[in-house]
């Protein structure tokens, strides 16, 4: 199942009470994510755009970081399980709380980043590949696959053949993965949480529960998962 079109709308809605792997790249496999600024604009969309009112996001100019992730929201679009940012690229674990919930999200964070992205870098036209890709993540074995999946992402930046099986140091790529800022995984896995953990549902982790494994053991699964996916979006 995938999106349809410019505007985010399928012909085939998502299903209620059902979570999907949503991910899209940069145009021509460009980088979308080029400084830290960069990664925490789009990191404070997937919390202001997960509303159905309208984002006035020129009227936070002035608001630090934490102060946005702090705002209150009046009625969510989406439950957001999982998270990561990497430089041409993006992964979410969604489920529909309203309407058209994750057309709508995907629209309004796809929007509100390319307007922002293009006024630095005085562009015009899309930024991001239209539609947006989703994969039906159909039970709660797969749930877990697709976060562990989403949250591996990062383990190319230190172990370039991990979704082969070769890791030359385990130790050093778990290390590596728990300070890597752009994904939800310190979330999951860090005692004290950050500002950051308000962007996702609670209901995530109590279907994880004590369900998270270590590093090593799923590797596996993760690589298993990422051959499933569409060759042109293995990313």
């Amino acid at each position: 199942m995938y999106d349809r079109s410019a505007m985010g709308y399928r012909r085939e809605p998502f299903a209620p009470e059902e979570w999907y792997h949503c991910y899209s790249r940069g145009i021509d496999k460009r980088e979308v994510f080029e400084t830290p600024e960069h990664f925490a604009r789009f990191i404070e969309l997937l919390y202001l755009a997960n509303d159905t009112k309208l984002i006035d996001r020129a009227g936070l100019r002035d608001f630090s970081h934490e102060e946005i992730l702090s705002l209150p929201r009046e009625s969510p679009l989406v439950a957001i399980a999982a998270y990561c940012l990497m430089g041409n690229h993006f992964h979410l674990l969604l489920q529909e709380k309203s309407d058209h919930g994750i057309s709508k999200f995907m629209h309004k964070i796809g929007t509100g980043y390319t307007k922002y992205f293009n006024l630095q870098h005085e562009r015009i036209g899309n930024l991001l590949v239209k539609p947006f890709r989703s994969k039906h993540v159909s039970d709660g074995r797969y749930f877990k696959r697709a976060v562990e999946y989403i949250h591996l992402n990062p383990a190319e930046l230190f172990e370039r053949g991990w979704k082969d099986g070769v890791v030359r140091d385990m130790h050093s790529l778990e290390r590596n993965m728990l300070t890597y800022p752009h994904s939800s995984l310190i979330d999951y896995s860090v005692a004290s949480p950050r500002i950051e953990r308000g962007i996702l549902d609670p209901t995530a982790f109590d279907l994880l529960g004590s369900e998270i494994a270590t590093l090593s053991d799923i590797l596996t699964d993760a690589a298993a998962y990422y051959a499933e996916l569409p060759k042109e979006f293995r990313m």
